[in-house]
């Protein structure tokens, strides 16, 4: 609903116009002077502001250059008496959209509201369509064919309608983006905003500002309104990466407009309703960040209604050559490009550590130095060349008489944590990072096969 203000010193206009507008559907406010405008503008942002010219105190064009200062993106329309064309063109002059003589016929000022809304609304279809453009690719940018990543497309498509905030885990350069975007884009918020906002790349008073805006004069430098990015977002999807970053503050109020779905604009008093789907990415274990109370327990469960991890890639390798073809394609689609077997070999085995990203850099180099129609190990840089495989363990023949499958694969889980808990010299959390688990995953693990109990049983006697 667009919120109109009428600015008239005479009550019977004040009303007459309130009565006019509120049948059209609009949401309106009066006020009897410049000033007391002045301080409903600062308490929120009209789409429409009907002002008298001629008002005692401060007048209507005073009114106009203090609302072009405040509230820029808000239209004004001027109303005078017969005779005062000239201040009239002043107004045009000034910024004004346009102007009505007293008396004036109701039907000519409904068509320059609507015309006047008609306007704003084109400017945010547009914005829109720029969104849109931004976020068209969605689920098919997201390249896999492993079951991790059919799993993945899985949760997308069945909880992309849904409501409920949605928790985007993984590595760096996963493509964690993507997925965020492949929601809204399969979701009904797909015809409004999908705002991306990386909460680890601002400083922490700048990503208040960011997040809910703030009024004129809340602080040095605000010297107008500002629609915070959870406004902008109104109606369709906020994207908050790296949510692990946010500091203890910035939580707390995150929370309330999780709780709420409301917020107040620094220097604000009054509460501004949304309707927004949070979608959070993050590269941590929230396991330990919440442990270490870094992370509120409560906001993490508001978030981490819809879990969705995305896996590293030496975890898909199979998905290796489709995303090589399509950074071919991508990079260089006028050149026929293709990878030699042992090239493409060299990839698949290679630990990459930085994702999907890595690979996609590390494919734009080998197509810049590559001058024929094949990429081969030449163009590969030399860490990959050079750097630690991902080897696969070797291959175990079935004998007639058959196998304990549950013993072999208990002794090698056993072993590989026994290995990987001397390599960290017993530290449990590295111990856990080295075989890509979460700290929970490997406190459960080490719990079943009673690995390292009967140390720990000694210490806590000792220290008894």
């Amino acid at each position: 609903m667009h919120s109109i203000l009428i600015v008239d010193d005479e009550q019977s206009m004040r009303e007459f116009l309130s009565i006019l507008l509120e049948k059209e559907g609009y949401a309106v406010r009066t006020a009897s002077n410049a000033r007391e405008a002045l301080q409903l503008i600062g308490q929120q942002i009209f789409s429409v502001i009907i002002s008298d010219i001629k008002m005692p105190g401060m007048d209507g064009l005073q009114l106009l250059e203090e609302v072009r200062k405040i509230s820029p993106d808000t239209l004004v329309l001027m109303i005078t008496a017969f005779g005062s064309t000239d201040t009239a063109i002043e107004a045009m002059k000034k910024g004004a959209l346009d102007y009505v003589i007293k008396p004036f016929k109701v039907d000519k000022i409904k068509i320059i509201i609507r015309n006047a809304l008609k306007k704003i609304e084109l400017e945010q279809e547009n914005a829109l369509l720029r969104r849109e453009l931004f976020a068209r690719d969605g689920l098919d940018r997201i390249i896999g064919k492993s079951p991790v990543m059919k799993s993945v497309f899985e949760i997308i498509q069945k909880t992309a309608d849904s409501k409920s905030n949605v928790l985007i885990t993984g590595e760096s350069g996963t493509g964690k983006d993507l997925v965020a975007q492949a929601i809204h884009r399969l979701s009904r918020r797909k015809d409004h905003p999908f705002v991306a906002v990386n909460c680890g790349a601002l400083p922490e008073n700048l990503l208040e500002s960011e997040l809910f805006g703030y009024q004129r004069g809340a602080f040095t430098g605000a010297m107008e309104n500002k629609k915070g990015l959870f406004e902008v977002a109104d109606g369709g999807s906020i994207f908050l990466d790296e949510i692990g970053e946010l500091n203890p503050a910035m939580q707390v109020k995150l929370l309330r407009v999780l709780q709420n779905q409301e917020f107040r604009r620094i220097g604000g008093t009054d509460d501004i309703q949304v309707d927004v789907r949070v979608i959070a990415a993050s590269n941590q274990d929230f396991d330990r960040i919440v442990e270490e109370k870094r992370f509120r327990e409560d906001l993490y469960y508001r978030l981490n209604v819809i879990p969705i991890e995305i896996p590293p890639l030496r975890k898909r390798k199979e998905d290796i050559p489709l995303l090589v073809n399509h950074f071919l394609k991508k990079v260089a689609p006028e050149r026929s490009l293709t990878v030699t077997e042992d090239c493409m070999e060299r990839l698949c085995r290679y630990e990459w550590k930085g994702n999907v990203r890595e690979l996609e850099n590390t494919i734009e180099r080998a197509i810049v130095l590559s001058e024929g129609d094949r990429i081969t190990t030449e163009h590969l840089p030399h860490h990959i060349l050079e750097g630690q495989l991902f080897a696969l363990p070797p291959k175990m023949d079935i004998p007639d008489d058959g196998i304990d499958f549950d013993r072999i694969i208990s002794d090698m889980e056993r072993d590989l944590l026994t290995q990987a808990l001397a390599k960290a010299g017993g530290i449990k959390k590295e111990a856990a990072r080295i075989l890509n688990m979460s700290f929970r995953s490997f406190r459960y693990k080490l719990s079943k096969y009673e690995i390292g109990q009967r140390e720990d049983n000694n210490k806590e006697k000792v220290s008894f």
